[in-house]
């Protein structure tokens, strides 16, 4: 049997083929881990331990012992890994990647040839993938931010938005954090900031650049994680629609979502942020909770959230803000005022 001419394939390419065939990222465990191209399976050459040690050796003794001792390592176990790619292939294809295609993915595509699979590396890895994706990522685009003060229901408009036929992408869903010290409350684990970026061009590659795309408004960070400096920049300059809605309006949604949690939580979030909110506001807040006062509790911390983000609405061209006042916490009628502000923005 003769085995297939290597071919290598750039990250554009790469990521079209990847809507119809499976990727095989060939990297370690911990590598995987802390970001990969969405959707791809990790079929690792070494593991963490392994890996560090070939690289060792590569570095001290050269290539050749490097790959010598990779073989040691890996030669017992290369026919799982065959087994592994044989059952994700689709059609008998199946595309790979290592960090920045050398030894790992051309080693992999060789040992998945022999299994007659059509393989193609990503020329230059993951890392080619990085520049690829956060290049993107970095192009000004019609968007469309949804401001608000905190408990404005910013997330469920933008879903309604979504229902109603325009393009949304989900920050704080993508980020399993709802952006405030509170935030994790009720959340999956986040990704890395690496993950985070990969996952939002996973979305982002999807929207049709004719239309704009909403973004709710957030800080740099959504908890733990951060997003893409240009990214971040081209959301500051974009227009932004601000809900204003008065505290009493807000405060009955915020009480039913957050009076489930246990109040321990609920007191670990309020000491994360209790430098900014000062030891008075603080020990409020948290003898509210003890007393069952969630109203309190909420009211006492909205006071910052609130003179925070108006801070950062006004870090922003004024000549991009649109405000828009309401008496009603009924999303499908802020939605449409919304969206009927929004169709006054000239492109």
């Amino acid at each position: 049997m003769a085995l297939q001419v290597l071919k290598k394939t750039s990250a554009a390419e790469f990521l079209k083929m990847a809507e119809t065939i499976p990727i095989a990222d060939v990297r370690s465990p911990s590598e995987f881990a802390a970001g990969h191209i969405p959707g791809a399976f990790n079929i690792p050459l070494f593991n963490d331990k392994e890996r560090e040690a070939v690289g060792i050796k590569y570095r001290k003794e050269g290539r050749s012992s490097a790959i010598i001792s990779g073989l040691e390592l890996t030669g017992p176990l290369m026919h799982e890994k065959l087994r592994e790619a044989l059952k994700i292939a689709r059609e008998g294809r199946i595309l790979v990647h290592c960090w920045r295609g050398g030894m790992r993915s051309e080693a992999m595509a060789w040992l998945f040839s022999l299994g007659d699979l059509n393989t193609e590396v990503l020329d230059g890895g993951y890392k080619s993938y990085r520049h690829h994706i956060l290049a993107s990522l970095s192009q000004r685009r019609k968007t469309v931010v949804l401001g608000g003060m905190t408990g404005s229901s910013k997330t469920q408009i933008l879903h309604q938005i979504k229902k109603l036929g325009h393009k949304t992408i989900d920050l704080e869903g993508i980020a399993n954090h709802k952006g405030s010290a509170f935030g994790a409350l009720g959340q999956l684990p986040q990704p890395s900031t690496e993950h985070f970026a990969n996952l939002l061009f996973d979305q982002w590659k999807k929207v049709d650049d004719n239309f704009p795309v909403w973004l709710e408004d957030e800080s740099r960070n959504i908890g733990t994680v951060f997003m893409p400096d240009e990214f971040y920049s081209n959301m500051q300059a974009s227009p932004t629609i601000v809900l204003l809605m008065d505290i009493g309006i807000r405060l009955p949604r915020l009480i039913a979502e957050y009076s489930t949690y246990p109040p321990e939580h609920l007191i670990e979030s309020i000491k994360r942020i209790s430098k900014r909110l000062g030891g008075d506001n603080t020990r409020g807040a948290i003898s509210a909770v003890e007393a069952g006062d969630f109203a309190k509790a909420i009211e006492i911390t909205l006071k910052y959230y609130d003179k925070a983000y108006m801070f950062g609405i006004g870090q922003k061209p004024k000549k991009n803000i649109i405000c828009i006042k309401t008496e009603t916490d009924d999303i499908e009628n802020n939605t449409l005022k919304v969206l009927e502000a929004a169709g006054k923005i000239s492109w």
